[in-house]
């Protein structure tokens, strides 16, 4: 097992990376009261419930399974986890346990945020996207129709449990979507990274035990970085974005679950990738370079056929990133360098649009 810490003073909390995480007496450590409310889905519970209460059998512990999937990552499926902690007369030393992939573990610390005005919660990540990104660094919410993830808070988690076993059970569809996410930080920050991952890209998608503890643990490694010097976005922890924009307005416009995050981020950091190139901040073997390397993660390169330029623009006006009606992109100075811009061309931009379909 490895851990790092994401230092945010004294809320500062451990990352535990490892097989057999789950087996260690590590979730007891980090529970604050004797209650304690597992969120989990229908389809990880029945794999993982069991693994998690024995490892908490001196606690109270209830639950709430909610359905599988991005299309009930609502407000009304939300409010799920508020009834039974509030059936359950939990209180505000209650800890609640996210098991689950990004969605679960997004709804269960929006919900730690909002009961009794903030109460304790535990990253229990059992996708790859979730291990190197989602689970790390309190960004919780849920969608709105009208954009992903409009609607949520800053909460951090007291620990993240990311245990290497359990995504022997993940589907190769969900192994590659966590991989876009993967492969983001190279982009963004480290380009020997970007050069390993294309060196051992099979040996990720063949589920080699040490090359995934090496992506978790080095992908985990810049977030915590990342976060620890900016934990509420207003500077640098916005480079963690790349391919976002594009790829929120692709899940939005899809229809929620239609297509994974991950897939949407693959095809949003091309068109990134793209415009970078049209600016003349990369070049275009630097462009063939990430759509190899997508590829070989087995991931889309280009959004939906039937989005149009007007699709995009109308998406993206509504993104977190837009300030005082100006959209704000991050694109790459360089593979393993990134910035957070509104300075680009209103016409390269129309020109990425239009070019990548």
């Amino acid at each position: 097992m490895q851990t790092l810490t994401v230092d945010l003073g004294d809320r500062s909390y451990p990352i535990y990376i490892g097989a057999g995480v789950l087996q260690q007496s590590l979730l007891a450590q980090h529970v604050r009261g004797k209650q304690v409310m597992l969120v989990s889905n229908e389809t990880v519970a029945p794999l993982y419930r069991a693994a998690v209460c024995q490892s908490l059998s001196e606690f109270e512990v209830d639950e709430v399974i909610l359905p599988d999937g991005e299309a009930y990552k609502d407000l009304a499926h939300w409010n799920q986890i508020f009834d039974q902690l509030l059936l359950k007369r939990h209180n505000r030393t209650t800890t609640l346990i996210a098991l689950g992939g990004g969605v679960i573990g997004d709804m269960a610390g929006f919900a730690a945020a909002c009961y009794q005005r903030g109460v304790n919660f535990i990253q229990v990540p059992t996708t790859l996207l979730s291990q190197v990104d989602s689970s790390v660094g309190g960004k919780t919410g849920v969608n709105h129709p009208a954009g992903k993830n409009m609607i949520g808070a800053f909460h951090q988690p007291v620990a993240v449990l990311a245990d290497t076993g359990v995504l022997n059970t993940l589907p190769d569809v969900e192994l590659s979507a966590g991989l876009a996410e993967v492969i983001k930080y190279g982009l963004i920050h480290d380009a020997d990274f970007f050069t390993w991952l294309e060196n051992n890209m099979q040996a990720l998608r063949s589920r080699n035990a040490d090359a995934l503890a090496y992506a978790i643990y080095r992908s985990c490694e810049i977030k915590a970085e990342m976060v620890a010097l900016d934990e509420r976005e207003a500077g640098v922890r916005a480079l963690l974005n790349l391919g976002h924009t594009f790829g929120h307005a692709i899940e939005t416009h899809a229809g929620y679950g239609q297509w994974l995050h991950g897939q949407a981020v693959a095809a949003g950091t091309m068109m990134a990738a793209d415009l970078s190139c049209r600016m003349g901040w990369i070049n275009a073997d630097d462009v063939d370079r990430i759509e190899r390397l997508f590829k070989a993660a087995g991931l889309p390169i280009k959004p939906p056929a039937d989005m149009t330029p007007a699709h995009f623009n109308a998406l993206m006006s509504i993104d977190k990133k837009v300030l005082d009606g100006r959209l704000r992109l991050v694109l790459l100075e360089a593979i393993g360098q990134a910035v957070v811009t509104d300075q680009f061309d209103q016409a390269a931009l129309m020109q990425t649009l239009q070019g990548v379909r």
